[in-house]
């Protein structure tokens, strides 16, 4: 094998990062779960740490502002309330 043969056979038996992204996402969608960007406001963000869903520290953590909307949407809409 030449090295431009053997380079070729190293990638072909790679996943790419496309292929494991397309898996996360087939994986979420079996799972019934969706992906979206939202943008959220101060405001908002003051709401979630006033009804205790989120802590002052964490309100700019990323992820603890995740878990809060989702313990929020757990909250509010399985509930059946409307908000």
């Amino acid at each position: 094998m030449n090295a431009d043969t053997s380079t070729n056979f190293e990638r072909s038996s790679q996943i790419s990062d496309n292929a494991i992204r397309m898996r996360r996402y087939r994986k979420r969608r079996r799972a019934g779960l969706r992906c979206v960007n939202v943008q959220i406001r101060e405001k908002e963000i003051d709401t979630l740490v006033g009804m205790g869903m989120l802590s002052e520290v964490e309100r700019t953590d990323r992820r603890a502002l995740t878990r809060a909307l989702h313990r929020f949407f757990d909250r509010t809409l399985r509930s059946g309330r409307n908000v």
